[in-house]
């Protein structure tokens, strides 16, 4: 039988390619006290860990407690890993970041456990247990930003799957022979439906004299990033290059959907991320019908929800300290 879930605080922590967010979170799912850095990724794993050991303390100084208050730390962290070892095998954004024993080299720094999960697993289980997913069984997270990542909760638990790898939904391929994607190889999800994806086929569509809104944003500026909110502002404006882009990417999106609700039958999918965030609802409701319409079994099909994720930058940061006081409890 499983041991009684915790109630001392635990201490989520999600670390990206650019920020450190640590939260100081009871058992309620209330964040207690709060604390940031920048992770500067070209620093190399043992100054970055350093940097995210003085993130929690700091986090839990704000919070009026000690370290030794804190019951757990739960991690949220990108890149393919071990979570049973707390090894992260390597990450794409973070040189240098191959086999590093995250878990061991935190724990010595804090002497506090420490549990570790891909990030976009660990937002997936934040909006399962607190927010959009809530009161749910089965739920797919699929995070649109950068890339596109994902993560599965079956029966209530997060699936890492039989090589810790499992609902890397950014690279099911979808388009086959399409772009190439950041993985290398061709079609996947990402490489059509990520906000890189749309950015690139916005300026395709600049390059070859279509009009847009955006072409002022990019003036003079040839490297500039196109960003979440300036893509949400034309979109709700009806530019007609950016509504032809991101309805493409949508329409991806929904092929997307269906394929994973065909495969497990889900009860909910959640969309988070940047551009998400920025466009709401707007951004899903062309995707509900794609998706609806390629699935199998059409029986109470609209009963499968698609809802917006609903717990912003701390989806990750609450889901890792859900993560880690479900790990402490099954000890």
């Amino acid at each position: 039988m499983a041991k009684e879930t915790p109630k001392k605080p635990v201490v989520g922590l999600d670390m990206g390619g650019t920020k450190i967010l640590a939260g100081v979170v009871d058992e309620t799912g209330k964040i207690l006290g709060v604390a940031k850095r920048p992770t500067k990724a070209h620093a190399g794993p043992d100054e970055i860990i350093e940097r995210m050991a003085k993130t929690v303390l700091e986090a839990v100084d704000r919070s009026g407690l000690k370290i030794g208050d804190i019951q757990a730390v739960g991690v949220g962290t990108p890149g393919p890993l071990d979570p049973d070892e707390g090894i992260i095998w390597h990450t794409p954004n973070l040189p240098g970041w191959v086999n590093v024993p995250l878990a061991a080299s935190l724990q010595e720094r804090l002497d506090v456990p420490i549990f570790i999960d891909n990030d976009v697993n660990m937002g997936t289980l934040g909006e399962l247990a607190l927010g959009a997913a809530k009161g749910t069984r089965d739920a797919v997270g699929i995070f649109v930003g950068t890339g596109i990542g994902g993560g599965l909760i079956l029966d209530g638990e997060l699936r890492q799957g039989f090589r810790k790898n499992a609902a890397e939904v950014g690279h099911m391929v979808i388009l086959a022979d399409g772009p190439y994607c950041g993985c290398g190889k061709r079609g996947c999800a990402e490489s059509v439906a990520s906000r890189t994806a749309i950015e690139r086929d916005i300026r395709a569509g600049l390059r070859a004299g279509r009009k847009s809104m955006m072409a002022e944003v990019l003036k003079g500026e040839p490297n500039e990033r196109i960003t979440s909110g300036a893509l949400a502002q034309a979109y709700r404006a009806g530019d007609p290059l950016v509504t032809e882009v991101v309805g493409r990417a949508q329409y991806y999106l929904g092929l997307l959907v269906s394929a994973i609700v065909n495969l497990v039958d889900l009860e909910v999918v959640v969309f988070g991320g940047g551009v998400v965030e920025a466009l709401g609802d707007d951004f899903l409701a062309p995707i509900r019908p794609i998706a609806y319409q390629y699935c199998l079994n059409q029986e109470g099909i609209e009963s499968v929800k698609i809802v917006p994720a609903s717990l912003g930058d701390n989806a990750a940061l609450l889901g890792a300290s859900v993560y880690a006081r479900r790990r402490l409890a099954k000890k």
